[in-house]
C-alpha cells in the first residue's frame, strides 16, 4: 500500500480510503466489520464516515454508519492504527440531525452538537480529520452544474472565519485533530486557507470532492490549489456510483445495486454521459482491464490526489477494487484516456 501526506498535518494516509456510507443501510454491522478488517489487512489506515450516513439520508437510519465504525474501532488496536475522518452537515433543510429539530447550519451550537454526537457514536475521544460535508453558503453541488455560475438566492450563511474559530476551539480541546473541506469550490477553498493563515486558525488539510473519468472539473481550478496549497484531494465517486464498473450498461439494473434500490444516480445520467461511459468501458476491454480498475487507477495516478475513497457492498467487490491499485499505469493508457476526455469532457459535473 502506498501512503501520502495529508496536507501539512504530518499524517501519512493510505492511497486508498475506505468509504463507509453503505454501513447501516445496504450493509449490516457484521458486513461492515468484515470490510474494515479486509481493508486494514491490506494496509488501509484511513476511513471516511459522516454524521449524515448511511445513504440515502433519512432520520430512521442517521448515525448508524458511525455506530458500526465505532464498534469496530473499539476492538483492540483498531483505533490506535486508524486515521478516522467524518463530517458535519452544512446548511440544509434536513431537520433530523439536531435535538431541537433545527434545520442544519454551521453555527457554533450545531457544530459542537455534531462533534459530540460523532465522538459518541464512533466510541472515540478524538476525530483525526473533521470535514465540512458541504458549505454553509449556497453553492452548486451534488450534480448541479458547477460550470454555470448562478448567484446565491439566499444570504443565510455563517462567515468562514467564524466556522474556523469554532473548529479551532475543538482542536484546542482535543476533540478533533485536523479539519477538511468537502464539496467546496476554488473560491471557498482559498478563503478557508487565507482566513486560517491570517488568523492563526486550523488550516484545511484536504478537500473531499467528486472526481472520476466522467467528472474532471476539479482539474479546472482546484487541482492547482491542491498542489500549491497542500490541500490534497480525497476523491469520492471514483467509480461514478457504479456507472464506470459497467454494471448498468445497456440499461441493466442488478439486484441490490444502488440505482435499483434507490434510483438516486441522476448525477451520472446527464446528456453525454452514456457515450462517455461506453468509451471508457471499451477502453478497459481493449487493454484487458476491468472497467473498475481503469477508473480507480486513473484517479490514483493524479498528482493532486491524496487518497481515493472506495466503497463496496460485498467483500468480493472490495477485494476487486483494492486490486486496482496494483495495476501498472502507462503513458499509452494516459494518452488514450485523454483522447476520450478531449471529445467527451466531463459530461457529469
Amino acid at each position: 500500500m502506498e501512503y501520502r501526506k495529508l496536507g501539512r498535518t504530518g499524517l501519512d494516509v493510505s492511497l486508498v480510503c475506505l468509504g463507509t456510507m453503505t454501513f447501516g443501510e445496504q450493509n449490516t454491522e457484521a458486513e461492515g466489520h468484515a470490510q474494515l478488517d479486509i481493508a486494514r489487512d491490506r494496509g488501509v489506515n484511513f476511513l471516511d464516515a459522516a454524521e449524515l450516513y448511511p445513504i440515502p439520508p433519512k432520520p430512521e437510519t442517521q448515525g448508524r454508519t458511525e455506530e458500526i465504525v465505532g464498534t469496530w474501532l473499539a476492538k483492540d488496536g483498531n483505533r490506535a492504527r486508524t486515521i478516522v475522518a467524518t463530517k458535519v452537515v452544512g446548511r440544509t433543510v434536513m431537520d433530523w440531525f439536531r435535538k431541537d429539530g433545527s434545520t442544519g447550519e454551521l453555527s457554533r451550537a450545531q457544530t459542537r452538537e455534531a462533534v459530540e454526537g460523532s465522538l459518541r457514536r464512533l466510541r472515540t475521544d478524538y476525530i483525526d480529520l473533521y470535514q465540512l460535508h458541504w458549505p454553509d453558503r449556497e453553492v452548486s453541488q451534488f450534480g448541479s452544474n458547477p460550470t454555470v455560475f448562478r448567484p446565491a438566492t439566499s444570504e443565510a450563511e455563517h462567515p468562514i472565519h467564524e466556522t474556523l474559530e469554532i473548529l479551532g476551539e475543538l482542536v484546542t480541546e482535543g476533540k478533533i485533530r485536523h479539519v477538511g473541506l468537502s464539496n467546496e469550490s476554488a473560491w471557498g477553498t482559498m478563503r478557508f486557507v487565507a482566513e486560517a493563515e491570517a488568523r492563526g486558525l486550523p488550516r484545511p488539510a484536504s478537500i473531499q470532492n467528486a472526481y472520476n473519468l466522467l467528472n474532471r472539473t476539479f482539474e479546472t481550478g482546484l487541482a492547482e490549489i491542491a498542489l500549491r496549497e497542500d490541500v490534497g484531494l480525497l476523491a469520492y465517486s471514483a467509480l461514478a456510483q457504479g456507472y464506470l464498473t459497467g454494471k448498468y450498461a445497456d440499461g441493466a439494473l442488478p439486484a441490490g445495486a444502488r440505482k435499483t434500490l434507490f434510483d438516486r444516480l441522476q448525477r451520472y445520467e446527464t446528456p453525454g454521459a452514456e457515450g462517455a461511459i461506453s468509451a471508457y468501458l471499451d477502453l478497459a476491454g481493449e487493454i484487458g482491464w476491468s472497467p473498475a480498475h481503469l477508473a480507480l487507477k486513473f484517479a490514483a495516478t493524479r498528482s493532486f490526489m491524496t487518497s481515493v475513497i472506495i466503497g463496496a457492498t460485498t467483500t468480493d467487490q472490495l477485494a476487486h477494487d483494492l486490486a486496482a491499485f496494483d495495476q501498472p499505469w502507462s503513458e499509452d493508457i494516459e494518452a488514450r484516456v485523454d483522447a476520450i476526455h478531449k471529445v467527451r469532457t466531463s459530461p457529469c459535473p
